[in-house]
């Protein structure tokens, strides 16, 4: 295959999480620029794919009102995004899934072109991002894995339900025993903060400013 077409990947966004570091508020809902965070990624990922949904177990109402289908957990216990991932591989039509999380909402225009050019051209399942993060640390920047942020083949979700049912949960190390491609996005004209995500009220507003 030379390419994968747009229309052969859904994307989802996913905003099933407890929200526990905003007090359990729910994250998709919150205003990022006057427009709930998930709506705005939706609106970000509505071009860059053939079709888009929504990953929600709560407020599922407010969720359905963007138009978009809303596609909850399996289970009620917030197991966190691999679930996101299974519901989104057991519910799409297209043979591509790809997943950003909702409070990521400056993720790049072309993040999916780009996951897709990787995915074809390593011939693997699944595209993952790495992108530029500080390490407090050291006060260096490393590139970091972002699991949440990936192009998924339609036939991984055999591997994830047998991951899942013997109580995996950590979307790193099943994706790593996949055939899997790392695509850095640290180029000249990358914006440093596309990846950054909002876990806090005080993060949210923060992304809402201009880059200094």
């Amino acid at each position: 295959m030379d390419r994968i077409s747009h229309s052969d990947i859904t994307g989802l966004v996913l905003a099933g999480g407890r929200g526990t570091r905003m007090g359990g508020a729910d994250k998709g809902l919150q205003l990022f620029q006057e427009i709930p965070l998930a709506l705005h990624c939706l609106r970000r990922l509505q071009s860059q794919t053939g079709a888009v949904a929504l990953n929600a177990n709560r407020h599922l109402e407010a969720y359905a009102a963007f138009g978009s289908p809303v596609w909850p957990d399996a289970t009620d216990s917030f197991d966190g995004p691999l679930s996101g991932f299974m519901a989104g591989l057991e519910h799409c039509d297209t043979p591509y899934l790809v997943t950003v999380p909702c409070d990521t909402p400056l993720f790049p225009h072309d993040l999916v072109m780009r996951l897709a050019a990787a995915l074809v051209g390593a011939d693997a399942d699944l595209a993952m991002v790495l992108a530029p993060e500080l390490d407090p640390a050291t006060g260096q920047t490393m590139l970091r894995p972002q699991p949440v942020c990936c192009l998924l083949h339609r036939r991984l979700l055999h591997s994830l339900h047998t991951y899942t049912q013997a109580g995996g949960r950590r979307v790193g190390v099943w994706a790593h025993a996949q055939r899997m491609v790392s695509v850095s996005f640290d180029a000249p004209g990358d914006d440093p903060r596309a990846f950054c995500n909002a876990n806090t009220l005080a993060e949210l507003r923060a992304l809402e400013s201009p880059s200094p």
